[in-house]
């Protein structure tokens, strides 16, 4: 035992008024705004943030950015709506995305107050967003950043609001309890340190649950040495899924996923290329598919009307699938005439400053594109690049909706009574509250919108608070049951490491990381990854129940041989479940709602008629049971 450095964990509990779990935008929007209110409240709270990682670089912007993917502006929040709808097949909360509109833009503003550079059109370079300055639009909805150190600087001001003191970094949170008196409200949460052998119990009279969504929980194209190169980012475990299914939350939306076209290998984004470079794309042949083939989405029996305007980001999709099945690849994006077009009317200097500008859009946030570009020879303004699909991620902020069904405004007209339940962003377990990637049915929120939905939930979580400023927590499980449960992975471990002479190969226990790779080829395969270019039917699903069943009763065998295998061990957990809640819900939903993302192909159309709906479930875990229904959409905005 020694020899690992393995001992009973010191336990430390303490209790607070409100937990924050997580550390990414949306955690920090909540620790920047929740002072405001507790002292406008008159009351005394005791507010604590727990992360994973560390602030400053934790949570999708970790890497930095390069453009802010959500700005109002001149814009109408309407008109927001009106565009995440169409992006997103038809069915959205449009409350919850109206009230992100109406509120983002404040934060963006604070962003740039905070030292973030924002790009400016000439004439306005000196001028402040919040004074009128207007910013270098990529998009109608996206501003040119300098954005490097954008997580930084936005963590920076979350801490120094909430106190260093009132944060515990390196603390991954594992486990939520529920109230023993009441099972239909959250109570506590249980996790470890990462870094030292502590485990940590908070009891609380609220939560707001914010690790952001999933990542590899499908087999990821890059393999080997390039297996911790992903699109979102790696650390993002579906720990808000799971979690927050096993506390008895209602989820929404997880038959979504997102499936970003990417420069391939290095999956550097490509919006800055096409929105401000105005780069095209280009079959094998050199042809623009889109023009050529570009009507496939017009088929009204197949696409409906969603084919027939602006296509959605999953319909784009389906048109480079089709033509790299029809044997047309490799898709690639002609950067040296986008380049070249664009300087046809500057100056050498301006030429060069454009190049610098190419490779900056990836240093500033995908810093291994540059590492692809400059193994591969290639000089973007000289050689076009390749586009690919990226394997499946599971969120809620970004161009996918999957997440938690939360209580919305009350102000807002035509909105269904009961689509709010007392608490902005409260889901419908009592005091479990979410936003950013947790929050469904309200995805294009990006890294702004989902700070600006954490300060929305702070203002909720404090009243939640103080209405409940004499209840007392009981927790439905004991310390010791909790230490137990927890720390499995490591007992498992010193039990049975001196049974075979090598460690990692052993019939009494799984690693994590071949566990890992037994869920990525089991979502792989049968539920539409990428080795089936996305594709799977209600046989391929039931083959996928089943041997989900049994990775679930595996993954209590998982090993621990130190803190970061535990680690591993317990993100595992949490995208089982997070990967069995998505493939319950495409089983559910009989039509291909999002082709171009994946293919029902024995209900390969999108059926309005039947299946324009939000799809909710439930989940029992004491008995391992989905609950699923639909649930009625219904239009807030025309």
């Amino acid at each position: 035992m020694a020899e690992y450095g393995f001992g009973n964990p010191e336990i430390i509990e303490e209790e607070v008024d409100i937990l924050i779990i997580g550390g990414g935008m949306a955690a920090c929007g909540a620790a920047f705004e929740i002072g405001k209110w507790v002292k406008a409240s008159g009351g005394n709270l005791k507010i604590k943030l727990v992360d994973k990682a560390a602030m400053s670089r934790s949570g999708a912007v970790a890497q930095g950015l390069s453009a802010i993917n959500t700005y109002i502006g001149e814009n109408d929040p309407a008109d927001y709506v009106r565009y995440v709808r169409n992006d997103l097949m038809g069915i959205i909360r449009e409350d919850l995305v109206y009230d992100v509109g109406r509120h983002v833009d404040d934060s963006v503003h604070n962003f740039e107050d905070w030292g973030l550079p924002i790009w400016k059109a000439k004439g306005d370079e000196d001028k402040p967003l919040r004074q009128g300055g207007k910013p270098v639009r990529s998009g109608k909805w996206q501003i040119m950043i300098n954005g490097e150190s954008y997580k930084w600087i936005v963590a920076e001001a979350a801490k120094n609001a909430l106190g260093m003191e009132n944060i515990e970094e390196r603390v991954f949170i594992v486990r939520l309890i529920n109230d023993k008196n009441d099972p239909t409200r959250v109570a506590a949460a249980a996790g470890f340190s990462v870094r030292d052998h502590k485990l940590y119990l908070y009891k609380f009279k609220c939560c707001l649950l914010v690790c952001g969504g999933a990542v590899n929980v499908f087999r990821p194209r890059s393999i080997g040495e390039g297996m911790g190169r992903a699109w979102y980012p790696v650390w993002n475990a579906g720990s808000t899924y799971s979690m927050a299914a096993e506390a008895g939350a209602e989820m929404t939306m997880m038959e979504n996923r997102f499936v970003p076209a990417r420069f391939k290998d290095g999956y550097g984004p490509v919006g800055a290329w096409f929105l401000l470079f105005k780069a095209q794309v280009m079959n094998g042949f050199g042809e623009d598919y889109n023009k050529l083939r570009g009507d496939v989405i017009k088929d009204e029996k197949r696409f409906g009307k969603y084919g027939q305007g602006v296509p959605g980001t999953c319909l784009r999709n389906h048109i480079m699938l089709e033509e790299m099945i029809a044997g047309r690849g490799p898709i690639m994006m002609d950067t040296p005439a986008a380049m070249a077009k664009l300087a046809e009317k500057m100056t050498p200097k301006e030429v060069k400053h454009l190049e610098a500008e190419a490779w900056e859009d990836f240093l500033d946030m995908t810093i291994s594109q540059c590492g692809i570009w400059a193994g591969e020879n290639i000089e973007p303004e000289k050689t076009p690049s390749e586009i690919m699909p990226t394997e499946p991620y599971l969120l809620g902020s970004h161009s996918g909706c999957a997440g938690i069904w939360v209580s919305g405004p009350t102000d807002l007209p035509g909105v269904p009574k009961e689509w709010s339940w007392g608490y902005r962003s409260m889901t419908t377990v009592k005091g479990l509250f979410t936003s950013g990637d947790g929050v469904g049915a309200s995805g294009h929120k990006f890294s702004s919108g989902s700070f600006a939905e954490g300060r929305i939930a702070a203002k909720a979580m404090v009243k939640f608070a103080l209405d409940n400023k004499d209840w007392k927590p009981t927790l439905e499980r004991s310390t010791m049951d909790l230490v137990e449960e927890i720390y499995r992975p490591v007992r498992t471990f010193l039990e049975h490491k001196d049974y075979t002479t090598a460690i990692d190969v052993n019939p009494h226990y799984i690693t994590p990381k071949m566990l890992q790779y037994r869920l990525q080829k089991l979502m792989d395969e049968y539920v539409a990854g990428v080795g089936t270019f996305y594709r799977t039917n209600g046989k391929l699903l039931e083959m996928a129940e089943k041997k989900l069943e049994m990775l679930k009763e595996d993954s209590l065998k998982m090993r621990a041989k130190d803190l970061h295998e535990l680690l591993r061990a317990w993100e595992n957990y949490h995208r089982i479940i997070a990967a069995e809640a998505h493939m319950k819900h495409i089983q559910f939903r009989e039509e291909t709602r999002y082709p171009g993302f994946y293919y029902r192909m024995d209900y390969n159309f999108i059926d309005d008629e039947n299946w324009k709906c939000f799809v909710n479930s439930t989940y029992d875990r004491h008995t391992g049971k989905w609950a699923i229904k639909k649930v009625p959409y219904v239009q807030v905005i025309k």
